[in-house]
């Protein structure tokens, strides 16, 4: 079977907080039932990051006035359970081409069920917020020298909800060397093959004063693993840089920034009930049918 009539696909470009970030991720409307196999076979295709497939929950729902909806997730190699940015741009679709009516939207995925309402700037996403417990060094030592040699490093975390492991730089070291640092993501999967680690999340403590704009932290993210060598801004990695964070901190609010290429900055607020509140804004850049 082919991919049944008329399912809806964009292109989005998703602008974080700041017009600084410019990448590309497609949403699928799906109007019908998709072949199981044709969900990683279009994401193959349309080679992005990620791909996420927007599914109707019920046969009476509809895309303009209903709040719930099924969400997918797949980059070119494989399912993921977790994609914040591809869950802003899948909220954008429905509110702003779409016209949902409600302020609020449900989506069930495999991470349980992810909010995202209207803002005055945007869309803030109400993701879950994983812990990141301290990692022996010498059980990731191949892994992380593999990736940045003899770079220093001040702290390793693992979260094990992710399968993220979460490497600290040396204080020493400043935004920039981050932002130059040559990471070799191409044999991490044959290094690390256990099923342990499927993102490599690099973190450093933000610079204040100067002439600078502040951060709390700067993060790069990389998940070879899944067929990603670098994602330019990653929302599943703040859920568990956020957490690590706002404890080293002291902090429910803070400010990052991912120092990928492409860069973009991200303002985070810890939750009450232990979730992360993410604000981000997208742009549609391309619209087209899928057909059989």
């Amino acid at each position: 079977m082919g991919v049944g009539p008329r399912q809806c696909c964009f292109k989005i470009s998703p602008s974080d907080l700041s017009m600084q970030s410019r990448w590309r991720m497609a949403e699928i409307l799906l109007r019908q039932k998709l072949d199981e196999d044709m969900h990683q076979k279009i994401a193959r295709e349309m080679n992005l990051s990620e791909t996420a497939f927007i599914r109707k929950l019920h046969p009476t729902d509809n895309f303009t006035q209903s709040s719930c909806f099924g969400l997918r997730w797949f980059t070119p190699a494989s399912e993921v359970p977790l994609c914040g940015h591809a869950t802003l741009a899948s909220a954008a679709v429905l509110f702003h081409k779409m016209k949902n009516a409600n302020s609020t939207i449900t989506f069930v995925t495999l991470s349980g069920e992810l909010k995202a309402r209207r803002a005055e700037d945007g869309i803030v996403l109400d993701l879950p917020l994983y812990p990141a417990h301290p990692q022996d060094f010498l059980e990731v030592e191949d892994l992380i020298k593999t990736a940045i040699g003899d770079t220093l490093v001040q702290d390793i975390r693992y979260s094990p909800d992710t399968r993220k492991l979460l490497v600290r730089l040396s204080d020493t070291y400043n935004r920039s060397f981050l932002e130059s640092l040559k990471v070799n993501t191409q044999n991490l999967p044959q290094v690390e093959n256990t099923g342990k680690v499927k993102g490599l999340i690099l973190t450093l403590k933000g610079e204040h004063g100067g002439q600078t704009q502040e951060f709390d932290f700067y993060s790069r993210y990389f998940a070879p693993w899944v067929g990603v060598a670098e994602d330019p801004v990653t929302g599943s990695a703040h859920t568990v840089l956020s957490s690590y964070w706002s404890q080293q901190l002291g902090k429910k609010d803070m400010h990052a920034f991912q120092c990928s290429h492409r860069g973009g900055e991200l303002k985070i607020s810890l939750r009450p009930d232990g979730r992360v509140d993410i604000e981000g804004g997208a742009a549609l850049v391309l619209e087209g049918t899928l057909t059989a």
